[in-house]
């Protein structure tokens, strides 16, 4: 879908991105806040920001509660929903072309106008505890909090956040809201046909009822490697792992493209060095690796799982395919595919104003790059293994890493399993 794009940067503090996409018939709205958890006022309510989100949607100046606001907000075929991750709360909304106006007013309802009230905040610490309960017997998301714990990120595991939720009062629901929503704090990014709509839409944006207030800046977190952690589950019947490498500064575009290259040559298919020659052999179901990066730092994740009599040949074939990644052992051949799929994948995912929304979203919120769609095909044709394998060796060799894992076994177990990888890189 074709689209241009222009960021704005409002009266009232706030700023984002206007993408006009020329004849959508939807409109996608996202409205961010710096406001997730790792910005709550202290750690005995480190939930608040959670519940905050789940709250929004409540009682607000025009709707006495959450099942009037969802009638009124749904009728004509409407989708809202909200998230909360450690940096960020986001609210998304998509609908019809023809009412884009109507929603866009019912979303500062959410955002800036919210009436937070104790039977509502009862309710939600019931919901929001059965999610985070529900989520401790999901074995790969108990890997990632406790993994980040371990490299010196301020966060709590699912067990420790549980914890938290009987210390929020109604009042630091109002705090949180009140401190972290406000106009220097937010972002936006609307996709859909904008023509003759851009400044009805801005001046929409600055008529939101939101104070100045501070524009937090992204946490910088204090890395440093770690010692394998292993978390004990009796019922665990195989091994969930996760391991990151870390390095301390972001990744440019160009060096994004190269690492998901890298990435596609390791875990992308069945033909791949590890996922595609570990099911070929029948040792696992399930690895993948991703990089991610923001203003500060940038990860190296790989994580899966594997039954526990093949874990060590798991391992050792991880380890070999990293050794040949940094001592500069990959084909043209294998490069040349891996360029060529991603300039496919590329060219499907501007299908919806959601997915156009997706792709600016990431980049912009964390470190406000505006990277075109348009120049995604000549970076990936400036892949090259010069650029691969310097970024494998810098992640490799930053001395930052660490490894989680989720199994019914001895401490020891993991040691040797990381000591295959770690010896061999």
């Amino acid at each position: 879908m074709k689209h241009s794009i222009e960021e704005v940067n409002l009266k009232n503090g706030a700023r984002g991105l206007l993408i006009d996409a020329p004849g959508s018939s939807v409109m996608n709205i996202r409205v961010i806040f710096r406001a997730g958890n790792k910005f709550v006022k202290k750690p005995e309510i480190y939930e608040v920001a959670h519940l905050m989100e789940h709250m929004a949607f409540g009682r607000n100046e025009l709707f006495k509660d959450e099942q009037s606001y969802e009638s009124e907000f749904t009728k004509n075929g409407a989708y809202h929903n909200a998230w909360t991750s450690d940096v960020f709360i986001a609210y998304e909304a998509e609908c019809a072309d023809f009412e884009w106006e109507r929603i866009l007013k019912l979303q500062e309802l959410a955002v800036a106008l919210p009436k937070f009230n104790e039977e509502e905040l009862v309710s939600e610490k019931g919901n929001v505890r059965s999610e985070l309960t529900g989520y401790q017997n999901d074995y790969s998301r108990l890997i990632w909090p406790k993994l980040q714990q371990e490299l010196g990120e301020k966060v709590l595991t699912y067990s420790e956040r549980l914890k938290t939720i009987n210390n929020i009062e109604l009042k630091d629901v109002r705090e949180h809201h009140r401190r972290t929503h406000t106009a220097n704090n937010m972002q936006f990014i609307i996709t859909g046909s904008l023509r003759g709509r851009k400044k009805k839409i801005i001046q929409m944006l600055e008529d939101w009822n939101l104070k100045e207030g501070e524009k937090f800046d992204m946490p910088v977190n204090d890395y440093s490697g770690t010692e394998p952690v292993l978390i004990r589950r009796k019922d665990a019947s195989n091994v969930s792992f996760g391991f990151s490498f870390v390095i301390k500064r972001p990744l440019n575009p160009q060096e994004q493209y190269a690492i998901n290259c890298l990435n596609h040559i390791l875990n992308g298919t069945m033909s791949s060095k590890i996922f595609g020659q570990a099911r070929k052999r029948g040792i696992v179901y399930s690895i993948g690796s991703c990089a991610d990066s923001d203003k500060w730092s940038s990860t190296w994740d790989f994580d899966g799982e594997v039954n526990s009599e093949n874990a060590t040949e798991l391992f050792d074939l991880i380890a070999v395919e990293l050794a040949r990644v940094i001592n500069g052992d990959i084909s043209e051949a294998d490069i040349i595919a891996a360029k060529s799929y991603a300039l496919g994948r590329h060219q499907m995912l501007a299908q919806t104003a959601d997915q156009i929304s997706n792709y600016y979203m990431r980049d912009y919120i964390t470190t406000g790059v505006i990277e075109p769609m348009t120049d995604a095909p000549k970076m990936i044709d400036a892949i090259d293994k010069g650029t691969i394998v310097r970024l494998a060796r810098e992640f490799i060799q930053s001395g930052i890493s660490g490894l989680a894992a989720v199994g019914n076994m001895n401490k020891s177990v993991i040691d040797e399993l990381w000591s295959r990888i770690l010896g061999a890189i």
